[in-house]
Order: C-alpha cells, then sequence, then structure tokens
C-alpha cells in the first residue's frame, strides 16, 4: 500500500486530502460529463447510452485515448470487470482484485487498494466490478464485502468491523465450514446495498441468500432464503432436510432494481451438486429462478422457474434487464431475462404475467439410482431460441475429414439431447455449461425494444461415475479440476500449481475456500487436507475414507470440460458463436451473424466460424453497438445496430471478456474496457484501453 493506504486519517483529515486529490479534475472540468455510474450503465441493466459523439460516420476514426496497465497478470488469470465512471473518475479493479481509481481522461492513478496485502498473489479470481455510491466504494474480496473512501481509497473504519464484512455470517451454517463471495457487484436502493453471492457448485457448498446491507454501517437489513427454511414458500420443493446442508440457488449474476417500484430482480443459479440431486428430490425453488423481491424488505412478490430440478448447470446467467415494450399499442413495463439455453423470458414486472405463451413439455427421466428428473420442463414460445439446442450427428463438424471421423466416434459414444440427465457413459451438453447467453448480459434499445445478446454454441460433455474412497482427490477435487488437473470452467488448471503456491498457501485454500471452492477442513479434516496436498505438489495419492463426509453422495463427476476436436476447435458446424438482435415487441429475431473467429482459421479462409464469448454489448441511441467479448481473436467491435453491419474493429492486448463502459469527460466521449483474457486456455492480460475520437473531430 502506498502512505495515504497504510495510515488511518481522522474522517475530516480524510475528506480534506480527498478534496485535494480530486481538485485538479474540478478544476480543469469544461464541457459535458457524463457517468457510467452503475455496473451496466444504468439501474435498469440495459447497457444503453445516449452519447452521440462517436457515429456510424465517424467511429472508423477512434484512436487508443490511454491505457492502464495494472501489471497484474498471470497465466490462467481473467479481468471481467465493467469500469464504473462518475464525476471524471473510473473505478475498477485487477485480475488480482486491487481496486483503483483513475483520472478517466488521462488513466492517471488517484489511488490504489490492495486488499490481499500480498497474499495469495496468484490466486485466480472472476470479479466483474464494483459499486460507488456517496463517499465510497463498495467491493468485495473473497467472502470480505469493504467499504472504501472514494477520494483516498482508505477503508471506512465505521463500516462493518474496520472496514469490511464478513460475508460467511448470518447465513444459518457454520462459519468456518463454508466458502462465500460475490463476483458481480450488488445495486442501491434507499441506503441498502442488495447483493448475491457466488458460492461453491460442488458439496459443501453455501446458500445461496440475497442479502440487503447498510450502505453506511455494514449491518444485514435483510436476507431471502433462496433454499426454503421450513414453514416458508418452496420448502416442500426439496428434501427435508435440504435447507441445513445444500447449496447453490445464489443470484452470482448480480441482481437488478427498479428503483420507482422498489422492485428487487434477481436470476439464481443451480443447486448444488450441479449435475447428480438425489439429496434435493423435488422441483428446488428457488433455484433457477427469476425473482421478483421488496427492495425494502425481501419479501417475495412473484417468481418464475426456469429449469426444474437442475441437472445440467443450466443457470440464469445474467442480471435481469427491465424493458418497456408494446403490447396491443401500449407500451408495458417489463423484466426480460436470457438463459443458458437460448431462450428470453419476458414478464410483466408487476405482477410477473408472461409477455409469450410459455409451454410445459415432457422430458427425459434420469437413469441413474436415487435420482428423480422433472417430468416437466418450460419452453417458452416466442422469443425463438437464439442459440441451436439439440445436437445430432448431421451437424458435426466437416471441417476436416479426420475431425469428422473423431467428431463421430465420441458421439455415438455418448449420450445426447436436450435435457436428457447425465449418465457413466459420459452426457454431451448442448447448449453447454457456458452455452448460450452469458454473465455480460444483453443490451436493450429502448427506441426499437431490440435485444442484443451474444451467444456461445459449443458442446460442452461431462462424465458421472459412482463414487468410491479410493483416491481422495478423485472425490473431491476432480469434478471440477478434472482428473488430468487441467481445469474447467468452474476451476483453474491444478497443473504445477507448486509453482504457484507454497504448501502453506494451499492448506489454506483447500481449508478454508476461495470462490467458488468451497472450504474442506471442516469435512474432511486437517490429515485428509494434508493428503490432497502432498498429492497436488508431488502426485503422490493417498487413499482416504471418505465415509464422515456429508457431501460424499454415491456419484460424483469426473470433471465438465470443454469438447473439441482432435486439432482443438469445436466438434460441430458453425456458427460457434453468434451476435444477435431480438424484437421483443413481436418476439422475432430480427438478425443473426456469426461472432468471432479463430486467427489460425481465418488465415487459412476459414473466417466468420464464430468463437464462444464473455462479456455483452452496449448500444447507442445513434445506431452503434459496441462490444468485444471473443476469445481467441481479442477484437474489440462496432456494429450497425440496426443491421449487424461491422462498422469497425480493433485488436486488443488480450481478449475484452468484459462489458465496456461509455462515458464524457470535458466534452469527449471515451469509451473503456477490460482486456483480461484467460478463458477457456486464451492469454491473460491486465490492461484497460480506452478509445475516443481525434482531437480535431470533437
Amino acid at each position: 500500500m502506498s502512505t495515504v493506504q497504510r495510515r488511518v486519517f481522522h474522517p475530516v483529515c480524510r475528506g480534506v486530502i480527498g478534496l485535494l486529490l480530486w481538485l485538479p479534475l474540478m478544476a480543469g472540468a469544461q464541457g459535458r460529463t457524463v457517468d457510467w455510474p452503475v455496473y451496466g450503465g444504468r439501474t435498469d441493466n440495459t447497457h444503453y447510452s445516449t452519447l452521440n459523439q462517436i457515429t456510424p460516420a465517424n467511429v472508423a476514426r477512434l484512436e487508443v485515448a490511454w491505457r492502464y496497465e495494472t501489471h497484474d497478470e498471470s497465466p490462467g488469470s481473467e479481468m471481467q470487470a465493467n469500469p464504473i465512471v462518475i464525476d471524471g473518475v473510473l473505478y475498477a479493479e485487477s485480475p488480482k482484485l486491487r481496486v483503483f481509481a483513475l483520472d478517466a481522461a488521462t488513466g492517471r492513478e488517484l489511488w490504489k487498494f490492495d486488499p490481499t496485502n500480498g497474499e495469495l498473489s496468484n490466486a485466480r479470481f472472476r470479479h466483474r466490478g464494483l459499486v460507488v455510491t456517496g463517499d465510497r466504494v463498495l467491493f468485495t474480496y473473497r467472502n470480505k464485502l469493504w467499504a472504501l473512501d472514494r477520494y483516498t481509497g482508505q477503508p471506512i473504519r465505521s463500516f462493518g468491523v474496520e472496514g469490511s464484512v464478513d460475508m460467511r455470517e448470518g447465513l444459518g451454517r457454520p462459519v468456518p465450514e463454508i466458502s462465500v463471495s460475490a463476483s458481480t457487484p450488488g445495486v442501491v436502493f434507499e441506503g441498502l446495498l442488495i447483493i448475491g453471492s457466488t458460492v461453491a457448485e460442488a458439496l459443501p457448498s453455501s446458500p445461496g441468500d440475497i442479502r440487503a446491507y447498510d450502505v453506511q454501517t455494514g449491518a444485514l437489513r435483510w436476507s431471502f432464503h433462496t433454499i426454503p427454511h421450513p414453514g416458508e414458500f418452496g420448502y416442500d420443493t426439496w428434501s427435508p432436510e435440504s435447507w441445513k446442508v445444500s447449496g447453490g440457488a445464489n443470484a452470482w449474476a448480480g441482481v437488478t432494481v427498479d428503483q420507482q417500484r422498489g422492485i428487487v430482480f434477481a436470476a439464481t443459479g443451480s443447486a448444488a451438486f450441479d449435475w447428480y440431486g438425489a439429496d434435493r428430490i423435488g422441483d428446488n425453488l428457488f433455484a433457477n429462478t427469476l425473482l421478483a423481491l421488496d427492495a425494502r424488505t425481501g419479501r417475495r412478490l412473484w417468481h418464475f422457474q426456469g429449469v426444474k430440478h437442475d441437472l445440467w448447470d443450466f443457470d440464469f446467467p445474467a442480471a435481469p434487464t427491465l424493458v418497456t415494450v408494446k403490447r396491443d399499442g401500449r407500451p408495458v413495463d417489463a423484466v426480460a431475462q436470457i438463459t443458458k439455453t437460448g431462450y428470453v423470458y419476458v414478464f410483466e414486472r408487476t405482477t410477473g404475467k408472461p409477455l409469450f405463451p410459455i409451454a410445459y413439455r415432457k422430458v427425459p427421466a434420469s437413469t441413474l439410482d436415487g435420482e428423480r428428473a422433472a417430468e416437466t420442463q418450460p419452453y417458452p414460445v416466442n422469443p425463438p431460441p437464439f442459440t441451436r439446442q439439440n445436437l445430432t450427428e448431421d451437424m458435426l463438424t466437416t471441417r476436416t475429414p479426420q475431425a469428422h471421423a473423431a467428431a463421430l466416434d465420441a458421439f455415438r459414444k455418448m449420450k445426447s439431447g436436450f435435457y436428457v440427465p447425465a449418465a457413466p457413459e459420459g452426457n454431451i451438453l448442448f447448449p453447454g455449461t457456458d452455452g448460450g447467453g452469458e454473465w455480460g448480459g444483453p443490451a436493450f434499445d429502448p427506441a426499437t425494444a431490440l435485444l442484443y445478446v451474444n451467444s456461445n454454441e459449443q458442446p460442452w460433455v461431462v462424465h458421472l461415475v459412482p463414487r468410491s474412497d479410493k483416491s481422495l482427490y478423485a472425490n473431491t477435487c476432480a469434478g471440477c479440476h478434472g482428473m488430468d488437473l487441467k481445469g474447467s470452467p468452474a476451476a483453474p488448471s491444478l497443473v504445477s500449481v507448486g509453482n504457484k503456491f507454497t504448501r502453506e498457501q494451499l492448506r489454506t485454500l483447500i481449508g478454508q475456500g476461495n470462490g467458488r471452492m468451497p472450504g474442506f477442513a471442516q469435512t474432511l479434516g486437517n490429515n485428509s487436507v494434508d493428503a490432497l496436498v502432498t498429492f497436488l505438489l508431488t502426485g503422490h495419492d493417498v487413499a482416504d475414507s471418505l465415509a464422515n463426509n456429508p457431501a460424499a453422495l454415491k456419484y460424483r463427476a469426473t470433471g465438465v470440460t470443454l469438447w473439441l476436436d482432435p486439432d482443438g476447435y469445436p466438434p460441430i458446424t458453425p456458427p460457434w458463436g453468434t451476435l444477435n438482435a431480438i424484437d421483443l415487441n413481436r418476439g422475432e429475431i430480427r438478425w443473426s451473424i456469426p461472432f468471432g473467429e479463430y486467427p489460425k482459421l481465418a488465415a487459412q479462409g476459414l473466417k466468420n466460424t464464430g468463437t464462444d464469448s464473455y462479456g455483452g454489448p452496449v448500444v447507442t441511441a445513434n445506431g452503434l453497438l459496441f462490444i468485444g467479448a471473443t476469445t481467441y481473436d481479442n477484437k474489440f467491435h462496432v456494429y450497425d445496430k440496426r443491421t449487424g453491419k461491422l462498422l469497425w474493429e480493433t485488436t486488443l492486448p488480450a481478449a475484452g471478456n468484459a462489458t465496456p463502459s461509455l462515458y464524457m469527460v470535458n466534452g469527449r466521449e471515451y469509451i473503456v474496457i477490460a482486456c483480461g483474457g484467460g478463458k477457456n486456455d486464451a492469454p491473460s492480460g491486465g490492461t484497460y484501453v480506452v478509445f475516443a475520437l481525434p482531437a480535431n473531430l470533437r
């Protein structure tokens, strides 16, 4: 930390120092300033901007205005933040979650805060931003919710305990046994920070309660149990003891608040364990559910469950979007929700009435002992899905004869099909666990009622096998990190992990948990934790009984992997990723284009294949759609929002797997994107790049 950060200032002194830091910005302020004040740009989470200095006619003249190097990237690191810009100051985070404030016109650093004190510096985080409200910056690091002084970056000691709140508290579980963080920032309503959480997707896991904290003190004001307790609505949709031991059902992708109506909308994830639910028989409300809650009290107003008894990790992948659409010539305030399955659901905002019909259809049963899959699942009639949903042989790759033969051989050995439960022979997930819409969320144009969403069309594979006590690593860790230790979308690679962490650091990580990984100290005991550390450092596995582990279900996953052909490309025909414009008035897809490409294939003439993408778009009133997101080509793109025509693109230092922010300072319009990379083995980065028009075009 800097000298300023290490000192504990009297509040008056802190305010004076903050004012002095900000005086140069205030003195230079001439012309219009427009903020990007919240995650997603607006409280309705529409990613919409009325700024019009950059136009379809001059967008090709964009140039780099400035860059900020965090110098924090490491192999496998990611940086997904959507920067906040208020009063000419940009607030964001580095790949290792150091928080900083910059002059938004020049990139000059104003302050930086490191919540880690240098500890676990090689840990990998996925984090999408922070909250700036009043005089404070609110952000999370692991299980801590911090409050910093907006002007100095100094912890506000009156918030929680010396500036932070332990988010593990208040969940009804022993604090040392659970792992809770928040990868997506919350929202502020009438002095409350309302926030979801990130929890483990394998057992043991934490409940995904949605909570409201007092912005000033950090006190917990209300909590909504997404796994209902006895006597609460939905309790009978779980096994009787689920509320004590189950986890997940968490609003990891964020929440959205209707400030006028006082309604908070949350879209939750699946229940843990993702792939086998014999310990949670029933539909499992409020997992995979769009929830409308009273923002003042947390009381449930209405809900819609998109996937009953999820066995496919079909989380709702993004925070809800507040939209206004037309029905019978009249405006209707609604909420739209994208999905991994490619569906868009649209509901009247206050009543929960669907604005397009939803059919319930029978789906396949599970073949695993003890499992009871739901008999039906919802299928919206309109709009049509924006991704393919049922993989068949005629969709397998024809890129080369060898690739086709390999894909066909693998396909015929596994089960496949929409809503087909996982099985020991292997199950193809399509859309995959990262399929359809992603956490970046859509952009919405209120003038046209077009919803813009990027979509992934790549299959994944999950294998379930009977659990045994012969391999501690296989039974405890392989479900996320893979039997080959190479990692998965849920967890990083553990290959050569001893080069990143010491033995003691690994003991701490395994014992206490980190992000989506639960802590295992209580459930396994110190001897088993030591055995895991020994295996990771030496490769020598130690047999260990799991008889006393309450999370030891009958089946475990050997890993969830992206299915690729022998050359490392998707084993299906393109497009492997798309960008779509969906008319929410008429329930139609207006246009859809391949989005992204693989540079090596493009050099061979195979262009516009599409790739997976992470991070969302921003749409402007004057006709532009800005988006980075594509994983392998490192491109930043600007499209004509009416047609999907590419107007301009440039190459970033690493993939911009984040949603950009648009703002104006001193009459100049800027757009910033975090270039963090790191997805699916793509190179990592740690740079924020800011674009603007040349001065003579302003």
